[in-house]
């Protein structure tokens, strides 16, 4: 290994402990120095899960602590002078998961018990958590003689589970909301007041009388507090990724393309730089290979019924235009799946104008939208299917190879062989099973795509060719290539630079498989 590698800190949190034990650190430094010298004393970032927010949350902690030594070298050692020292209470609300109202108030006098013991503050446990939060803020400022710096990492993480019950959302609510609700009254004794989280609930709902938190989650200065710029892999991590690139087999710029497709592509407002999803990134880098990181590392499960819910297809999740209003939105009363899917990380800004804020939002990346479609093929093919991503990369070999008589051959035979699903008695269940089988090979496919005489069923674009397909149910592969042909819709695409493929293909709904295809240029 090369010396001058760091280690990475896969899995550590702690900033002291990356500084160290010499870990690579990603320099965020003058973000902590923004934040805490700007107007606000009470900030809230809302960023997906493994995004770096209890990094962050740990990096402010050191900071206010005073501990200089632990930023040598880094942007914020040139731009503190005074590195004046405040007691913290850091509280890590990640474990308070799964819980009722026992439970989670066992889990937060825990919390108020261990920054009492670090501190050397006594209080009483018989006392409800927000007069045992207020006493331990205000006996804090009177022993010390300075004002308390409060930092609640994941402050949501309790009510992730239950967010759309309406059985046990309101009561644990009422928990969370009786805990924070001293951080208003305490005002006077508090410095700094920070909290992270993935969901962005309502105010009135959570901070009933906090209503002076400033949320730089949309905010320019802020859009890349959390995960990785290229700018920063070229300047920080240039061993790194030479070291990839050899694992890979490739130049130097064409593994950071490779990595830029399965990685990048977060934009958590406009203008921003491309965001790397730092889990994924670094991941990539420790192990020499491409992998689902950060979407194997959390079940999608809870999304993927969310997605049923509301009724979303898998080929409307994006791209979608909404209004900032529509995803930055609370998340306890949804109207729909879009403010979920983009604070949980599975869409992302992808264009738009802030000054209007109408955005366009779309899945961020290859790994998200593999991930996604790999989740969402079940419920259309056959839960019990286990060669299914065998199959599928095989049909990637062929259509990439302009083998499409191969790839639906391997289809019809998959299909022909697993149990099929319930309700496949319509079109529109095989178009969004061949979207998402489509969208797995990492090719550009949308349906329902409208010409001057109608709308192709499927269009999937390779780089050797433009496939426009047409389905049917219980007819013929004929009927379906006479309609590509009546409907001319090879027109609307002549000027697409790729030669054109017309795909008919007729499914069997007794059977669940593809009973016949016909395959013509155009």
């Amino acid at each position: 290994m090369d010396a001058t590698r760091k280690r990475y800190p896969i899995g550590i949190q702690t900033f002291s402990e990356i500084r160290k034990g010499d870990y690579l650190y990603v320099d965020k430094t003058e973000y902590v120095y923004r934040m805490t010298h700007s107007d606000g004393k009470y900030m809230f970032l809302s960023r997906p899960r493994r995004f770096g927010k209890s990094l962050l949350t740990s990096t402010l902690s050191a900071y206010f602590e005073g501990r200089r030594e632990l930023f040598t070298g880094l942007a914020i050692e040139r731009m503190e002078k005074e590195w004046i020292s405040y007691p913290v209470l850091h509280f890590d609300m990640s474990l308070g998961k799964h819980m009722d109202k026992d439970a989670l108030n066992r889990y937060l006098h825990n919390l108020l018990r261990n920054n009492e013991q670090r501190l050397g503050i006594s209080t009483s446990e018989a006392e409800d958590v927000n007069v045992r939060l207020a006493n331990l803020i205000m006996d804090t400022c009177r022993q010390t003689g300075k004002q308390v710096v409060v930092l609640i990492d994941e402050y949501d993480a309790p009510l992730l589970d239950v967010v759309h019950e309406d059985r046990n959302l309101p009561t644990l609510r009422n928990v969370m909301r009786n805990f924070y609700s001293p951080l208003k009254a305490c005002d006077p004794y508090l410095r700094y007041v920070f909290l992270t989280g993935i969901t962005k609930f309502s105010q009135l709902s959570i901070f009933s009388e906090l209503n002076n938190i400033r949320n730089i989650s949309m905010e320019e200065a802020y859009a890349d507090i959390c995960g990785i710029t290229e700018q920063e892999i070229k300047a920080q991590m240039g061993n790194e990724l030479n070291e990839f690139a050899e694992k890979l087999q490739m130049c130097t710029d064409e593994a950071l393309e490779t990595l830029k497709a399965h990685y990048d592509g977060y934009h958590f407002t406009l203008p921003s730089p491309d965001i790397y999803n730092p889990y994924s990134l670094l991941n990539a880098f420790s192990n020499g290979k491409l992998n689902s990181y950060w979407f194997g590392s959390g079940t999608p499960a809870y999304l993927v019924e969310m997605l049923r819910m509301f009724d979303v297809l898998p080929s409307e999740i994006g791209p979608v235009e909404a209004m900032a209003a529509d995803f930055d939105a609370p998340t306890e009363s949804l109207e729909s799946v879009i403010p979920l899917l983009y604070q949980s990380g599975y869409i992302t800004i992808k264009n738009g104008n802030p000054q209007t804020d109408l955005y366009v939002l779309d899945i961020p990346n290859k790994e998200v939208r593999m991930g996604l479609m790999r989740s969402l093929l079940p419920n259309y093919v056959s839960r019990q299917a286990r060669n299914c991503n065998i199959t599928v990369v095989k049909m990637s070999v062929a259509i990439s190879e302009g083998r499409m008589d191969d790839a639906l051959r391997l289809l019809q035979t998959f299909l022909g062989t697993v149990p099929y699903c319930d309700h496949t008695d319509y079109e529109g269940h095989y178009q969004q099973m061949l979207y998402i089988i489509f969208s797995m090979l990492s090719y550009e496919v949308d349906v329902e795509v409208r010409t001057p005489h109608g709308r192709v069923d499927v269009v999937l674009k390779t780089r050797n060719a433009l496939y426009l397909m047409e389905l049917k149910l219980d007819k013929s592969a004929d009927e379906a290539m006479e309609q590509i042909n009546l409907k001319n819709y090879s027109e609307r695409f002549a000027l697409c630079g790729l030669p054109i493929v017309k795909v008919g293909i007729n499914f069997n709904t007794r059977k669940g498989t593809i009973e016949d295809w016909m395959i013509a240029s155009a």
